[in-house]
């Protein structure tokens, strides 16, 4: 709702003054990787305002790079690899600024890993609730390959992972019984967990000075999990009677 709302507008101002001049796709993305490392680096300083203004604006341009490269017909398979690893470093660095400032760093490393989690469950339910979803993956050469081999070493064991279970909870159920599995209520919850909402709470809390309640933020939203995947064996009559 607040992507919708605030970061993809704004996004589209960045695309109508870029698509003029012709810039690459991935140079927004390696911008939006900039501007969230110096946003950590801030936090490291205890800059707090600062580092939540870097950070919007490192929405902004994560909204903007697909914008653009839609627009210039330019969406390729390494924009794809690109975007997500530089959404990991970003991460990285960040929880470890966040365990520099607070001394917490088991929780910082908790929250981390909680929230690599939930973005993968975003993603990947997203993406099983497509048609699209037995496409092959396009080829990747060159660089894209490299990227490609790093996404299969931190993000396929995830993703093998929400496939399998989703796949064992769907077996020998009928095709419309599956797509209730995939109802929208559950997937727009799971939406707004997302990476621009992550990082819109952590501005707050950095604005108002408390940087530690941010790293209990997706702790709470991997819990939330639960509940929402009882809700859906509910709807498919996984627990009934």
């Amino acid at each position: 709702m607040l992507c919708e709302a605030v970061f993809r507008p704004l996004a589209h101002i960045v695309v109508l003054a870029l698509l003029p001049l012709r810039v690459p796709p991935a140079a927004v993305v390696l911008a939006a990787t900039g501007t969230g490392i110096a946003a950590a680096v801030e936090i490291g300083r205890g800059e707090l305002i600062g580092a939540a203004l870097l950070l919007q604006l490192k929405t902004v341009l994560d909204n903007a790079d697909g914008q653009l490269a839609r627009a210039a017909g330019r969406v390729s398979v390494l924009g794809r690899y690109l975007d997500s690893e530089s959404d990991l470093l970003v991460n990285a660095v960040l929880f470890v600024a966040l365990g520099h400032l607070t001394g917490r760093w088991w929780l910082a490393a908790v929250s981390f890993a909680a929230l690599t989690f939930v973005l993968s469950v975003d993603f990947n339910l997203e993406r099983l609730s497509r048609p699209e979803q037995g496409e092959a993956r396009p080829p990747a050469q060159g660089i894209a390959a490299v990227l490609a081999r790093i996404y299969d070493v931190v993000y396929a064991p995830q993703d093998r992972l929400v496939e399998r279970w989703v796949e064992r909870r769907l077996r020998g159920l009928d095709g419309g019984t599956r797509l209730r599995y995939h109802d929208r209520p559950t997937l727009t919850v799971l939406a707004n967990f997302g990476l621009s909402t992550q990082l819109a709470a952590l501005g707050v809390c950095l604005i108002v000075g408390r940087p530690g309640v941010y790293l209990w933020v997706p702790v709470a939203c991997a819990l939330a999990l639960v509940p929402l995947e009882v809700r859906r064996g509910y709807l498919v009559g996984q627990w009934r009677s």
